[in-house]
């Protein structure tokens, strides 16, 4: 079984930084592409960034220029360091990842649990 664990969620005042961390585990040969997706109840989830295998980023309007995604193959590891948060950058941050589970490169998505990260004004 596969799974993500995410952490470094918490309660920032705005202009404030935090930086969290998504690692994946279980039975897998590699990670595709890794991400990160946020959202407020009664609200879709959007993207805040990706990033794929070869290290290409992609990042959601609102947060380009502050976020910067990151990874770690050595240890399946997917940051996103968080700096100038704003009260709008409130919500439940997920992490998302392709692992790849056979060796034709047959891949499962993956979710991880959600982390809170509170912004207050």
């Amino acid at each position: 079984q596969v799974r993500l664990v995410e952490s470094g969620g918490g309660l920032v005042q705005a202009g404030g930084s935090l930086r969290l961390s998504c690692a994946a585990s279980g039975s897998f040969f590699g990670v595709n592409v890794m991400g990160w997706y946020r959202q407020v109840p009664g609200n879709q989830r959007e993207l805040v960034a990706v990033i794929t295998s070869n290290g290409r980023t992609n990042y959601g309007s609102s947060v380009k220029g502050r976020f910067t995604i990151s990874r770690d193959d050595s240890d399946n590891t997917v940051y996103l360091q968080m700096n100038s948060l704003k009260p709008e950058d409130t919500a439940v941050y997920y992490c998302n990842a392709r692992l790849v589970i056979t060796t034709t490169g047959g891949y499962v998505e993956v979710w991880g649990q959600g982390t809170l990260v509170t912004v207050s004004s």
